[in-house]
This record gives structure tokens, C-alpha cells and sequence, in this order.
């Protein structure tokens, strides 16, 4: 060694006789010999395989992650013939997965999806965002990403090893086939995976079948591929009404569902009313989603069209659809003067859903903590009440209608345990499942509250005309044993037929000091045709593209996803998709 040499390069690395050297910045690396890169690799994956066997779930879901990773670094190996780069590069996707997977749990509740990579990163207006709301994660992440592509360089420049391609080949073929055994061995990945349970990287891996059946399919709702007929879908610049319209109070009853839907079920009769609306009657409507997963029925109602129609994305539509829906139901309401609010039982952040309600026309969203909730499943009454105190302020300062839109969580499971053992309420006759029994208790309550909140509205606003809504958004998980399935079976492992009991709830309608109009004629209503129907109700007039929900209601018999004349609904979706009324994209 030369002094010219160590004072050139001051922590140089001294390559052995042979070995081949480069220039990073003021240093000069050495290759690393074939052993030396095999080291480092296991090194690195130490960290991965504690990542996989400690985080990633259950046997089948591990091998399938590990499966996964190892044929992704095979296919590197087999680009490059370098194994330590392969191995480098996987490894630092696997920790941005799971940095960019925290960071969105934090921020919305969900984890990391294939479909991000397209849907964040194509759209100037979401970079915008989130460069506005958080930017220190943003920040973080594009750290990250450089810090990744400067190792990567290295790994690449110090990668002693050149394998044979024909070998790389071969590992990739049998990782792949472990991968594809684990995936049959797992099954489908469960609905709410990507809301409840860690599993960020083999969530991220599940995720890009249905991703990239989307991105063949050019949009993420179902359409007509050619002309649909008619005319794009006005949206009206005026709401005209003969009278000031009624204030509107919407109420999201969590886990409701009439238990006459159950013959042979024993329980107090004094619930039955509860579920009628104002003309006697018991109003059945087709929801979409079974034991949980409320979203879906919010997202239906607000946006008007079905969750079906989105396919495998359809868990995803409220994050995925944050403005890109126009013409809601609350955007309709806003058109007719109403103030729109919302009253949260959870944290605003919940799988995104204040953003999504923002989105369609309620920025005013009440939470958890701006209700001053001990809990996220308070009595009805509480939220009855937050929601009445804001209403008198409102009466007493605007003379503009409002929407209040309530989301009650009292009826939510678990089952397993007494809710408020002190209040004495009816339950489930003798021989009831236990957990059905205190289903029917919570039920009870339920009844006892909506009869409160009626009582202070007479009380409240004695002149004011007042329009009140209720629907029950899926079935209690107690109801699985009335479906032919175990008292301990999942609901995301239950296959709930689309014309059974497991999907069929109900909504109400009724008024004070203000008579609805008579309600649709049809036996079963399907979630999606709620918005229009409410908006009738209030005797509003519809835009264009509720007139149009109106037809396919009157010629579908109700249905909408399942409706026979699939081709209309088809039809009426490229009509939105044509009119700018979504954004499918």
C-alpha cells in the first residue's frame, strides 16, 4: 500500500489480489468473495424469517409469506446472477411493506394493498393529500426509498456471488410451487383482513390477484364496455321545494335485525314495533355484508350504488372512493340547503371513514372523542343525546334543515359478556343460546332508546317537522346458529347464500309533525336504493341520476346487484362512470 493511496482514501477497503473494486464516494470497496456474500445474506435473513413466524399468522399463511419472498428473490438472483442483491432487494421491500403498513394503520386502520401502488401514485390530487395531511409519514417513507436504492447499488457493486442461471431457475420453481401449495393449504384470505390483524406483507402479497384483475379490467366498478344509451346524468345547480323540508335524523343501528326473521325464536314481542315505520308495516331491505364490515352498508346508502360491484376491491370502497363519488345522497341534501353532520361512535381514522363521509357531503363528523365517549359502544342514548343537544343548538341559530346521521354500537358483539348487567331488560325465552339471549337484551335497550329519543324530539322541537330513518346495517353474529352454521364458526369463513335470511334486515321511516309519502312496493329493498328513498321521503326532488336509481328499483323488483336486467345496472353504472359522477380510475 502506497501513503498516496491511504491518504486518498482514508477508510478505504483493501481488495485482495484479483478482486474487482469501485468508487463510492471517497471510499474504494472491494468486492465480497463468494462466502462472504453468502454471510451477509444470512445475516439479513435472520430478521425476515422472525418477521414472518412471529407476525404473519398461522402455519400455511407463514409458509406462504416466506414461499413468497424467497421465489421473489430467486427471480432477482435469476435477472442479475447475484444472490446477496436478490436477497437485499427483497429484504428492503419487506420493511418498507411493513414501515408504509404501519404508517397506514395509524392513519386509516388499514394495512398496505397492492392496489395502493397504483391508486395513491397516479393521481396528482391523493399525492396532493397526502402530502397536506401527512407529510411527516410521506417524508419518512421517500427516506426510506432512497436509503433502499443506495443499499440496493451497494449490494449490487459488493455482490460477490454469480449464480447459475439454470439454478436460480430451479429455486424460483420450487419456491413458487411452495408458495402456490401454502395458498390452496390457507385459502382465501379472510374479507377484514386488511382492517384487524397484522400480517402486512402476506396481506400485501394476497392482494395483487385481485389488484391486478382491476387494472385488466381498466376501472374498479363493474360497467358496460360500450354505449349505455342515454343521456350523462345532470347534476341540478338548485334544489327548488314548495316548503321548508323536514330535518332528517339517520339512524345507523349497528348489528340490528328484526328478530321475527327467525321463526321458532322466543322473545319479548314488545320489540316488533321497532321495526315498523310509520304505515304499520315492516320494510325488509338486502344488505350486503354479514357479522360486521358496516362500511359497506354506509357506503352503499351514501353513494348509491352496491359494493358488489366492485369485486374483489369491494372491503376497500370507502378509502378507494374518497372523492370519487359525486351525487351523493348528503351532496343531494346539500343542494336543498341541509347542513350535514355525522355522530361517530369510533375514532375519526376508522378504516378512513371520516374522510369518506367529508368526501360525499358531510364535513361536520362528531367522534369518539368529540362525544366525550368512555367507550366505542355506548348506550344508544348517549349518542341519541349528543345528537339532540347539537339539533337545539342548530333549531336555535339557522333556520336551515339539518341531516344528523347516528351510528349507534351497543347491539355490536361480543355476546360472550352482560352488557350494563344492572339495567333489567328481556332477553331470549327459555332454551335461548346464550349468546342470542343477551343478542335480544341488547336488543331491548335498543327499543327502550329509540322510544327516548322519540319522546325528547316531541319534547325538544314541538313545531319542528322531523323525518326519522333507522335500518339495521348487518346481522348480529348471534344469528349464525339460525343459518346452519356453529356458534363459534367465523363469519368470514361463512358463505351466506345472496337470497337467504343472512343478508335480509330492515329499515323504518316515520315522521313527527311531517307524514312521508308511502314507501316503495316491494318485498325486499336492496341497500343501495336507501339514499333515493330517503330522499323522497323528505319530499325532495331527485337529480337525474336518482330518477334513474328509481327506474331500476321499479323494474329490478328492488334488486339492484342481483337484478335480473343485470345488463340496466351495467348500463347505469357506465352512465356515472360517463358523466363524471364516478371516478372508477
Amino acid at each position: 500500500m502506497t501513503d498516496q493511496l491511504v491518504r486518498e482514501y482514508p477508510r478505504a477497503a483493501i481488495a485482495p489480489p484479483g478482486a474487482r473494486t469501485f468508487r463510492f464516494f471517497r471510499w474504494q470497496l472491494a468486492e465480497l468473495s463468494p462466502r462472504g456474500s453468502w454471510r451477509v445474506l444470512a445475516v439479513l435473513a435472520l430478521p425476515v424469517a422472525w418477521h414472518f413466524l412471529h407476525r404473519e399468522g398461522g402455519t400455511a399463511n407463514i409458509v406462504f409469506g416466506i414461499g413468497v419472498t424467497l421465489a421473489l428473490a430467486a427471480l432477482v438472483t435469476l435477472a442479475t446472477r447475484r444472490a446477496l442483491f436478490g436477497g437485499v432487494v427483497v429484504t428492503l421491500m419487506v420493511a418498507i411493506v411493513v414501515l408504509a403498513s404501519t404508517f397506514k394503520r395509524q392513519v386509516m386502520d388499514m394495512v398496505v394493498h397492492a392496489y395502493d401502488l397504483y391508486f395513491y401514485f397516479t393521481s396528482w390530487s391523493t399525492v396532493s393529500y397526502l402530502w397536506s395531511d401527512h407529510r411527516g409519514y410521506m417524508l419518512a417513507l421517500v427516506g426510506v426509498a432512497l436509503l433502499a436504492a443506495v443499499l440496493g447499488f451497494l449490494a449490487f457493486k459488493l455482490d460477490g456471488t454469480r449464480i447459475d442461471r439454470r439454478w436460480a431457475f430451479g429455486a424460483a420453481a420450487g419456491f413458487i410451487a411452495v408458495a402456490t401449495a401454502a395458498a390452496s393449504v390457507k385459502g382465501e384470505r379472510r374479507h377484514t383482513q386488511f382492517y384487524w390483524e397484522d400480517l402486512y406483507v402476506t396481506s400485501f402479497y394476497s392482494s395483487w390477484n385481485e389488484t391486478l384483475e382491476t387494472l385488466w379490467r381498466g376501472q374498479l366498478i363493474e360497467a358496460l364496455d360500450g354505449p349505455h344509451g342515454g343521456p350523462p346524468f345532470r347534476i341540478p345547480d338548485t334544489c327548488e321545494v314548495r316548503a321548508k323540508p323536514p330535518h332528517i335524523i339517520l339512524i345507523h343501528q349497528e348489528s340490528v335485525v328484526q328478530p321475527s326473521l327467525f321463526p321458532g325464536l322466543a322473545y319479548d314481542r314488545s320489540v316488533d314495533p321497532f321495526f315498523r315505520s310509520g304505515d304499520g308495516r315492516l320494510h325488509q331491505m338486502r344488505v350486503e355484508t354479514y357479522g360486521g364490515a358496516s362500511w359497506l352498508t354506509e357506503f352503499s346508502i351514501l353513494a348509491g350504488v352496491s359494493t358488489h360491484s366492485f369485486g374483489g376491491m369491494r372491503q376497500f370502497v370507502q378509502s378507494m372512493m374518497a372523492g370519487k363519488v359525486r351525487d351523493t345522497m348528503p351532496e343531494a341534501l346539500q343542494r336543498c340547503g341541509y347542513r350535514n353532520v355525522v355522530f361517530y361512535p369510533m375514532l375519526r381514522n376508522f378504516v378512513s371513514n371520516a374522510r369518506f363521509y367529508q368526501a360525499v357531503g358531510m364535513p361536520e363528523v362528531f367522534d369518539l372523542k368529540d362525544q366525550g365517549a368512555t367507550s366505542a359502544n355506548e348506550r344508544d342514548r348517549f349518542y341519541y343525546k349528543n345528537a339532540l343537544d347539537e339539533m337545539s343548538r342548530h333549531v336555535a341559530s339557522s333556520q336551515k334543515p339539518l341531516f344528523t346521521y347516528i351510528q349507534t354500537m351497543a347491539a355490536h358483539s361480543p355476546y360472550n359478556y352482560t352488557y350494563q348487567p344492572e339495567v333489567e331488560v328481556p332477553g331470549g325465552g327459555p332454551g335461548t343460546e346464550p349468546q342470542m339471549h343477551e343478542y335480544l337484551r341488547r336488543l331491548s335497550m335498543a327499543r327502550i332508546d329509540y322510544e327516548w329519543l322519540r319522546s325528547e324530539i316531541r319534547r325538544r322541537f314541538p313545531d319542528e317537522p322531523v323525518l326519522i330513518v333507522h335500518y339495521g346495517d348487518h346481522h348480529p353474529i348471534a344469528t349464525r346458529t339460525f343459518l346452519g352454521y356453529g356458534i363459534y364458526d367465523d363469519p368470514e369463513d361463512m358463505s351466506i347464500k345472496a337470497d337467504g335470511p343472512g343478508y335480509i334486515t330492515y329499515y323504518a321511516v316515520d315522521g313527527h309533525n311531517y307524514r312521508p309519502p308511502p314507501l316503495p312496493s316491494v318485498d325486499v329493498l336492496d341497500v343501495p336504493y336507501l339514499g333515493g328513498v330517503i330522499l323522497e321521503a323528505a319530499g325532495l326532488p331527485l337529480s337525474d341520476s336518482y330518477r334513474e336509481r328509481k327506474r331500476l328499483m321499479r323494474i329490478c323488483g328492488g334488486r339492484y346487484h342481483g337484478c335480473g336486467r343485470r345488463e340496466e345496472v351495467l348500463g347505469f353504472h357506465r352512465r356515472l362512470i360517463d358523466s363524471g359522477l364516478i371516478d372508477a380510475r
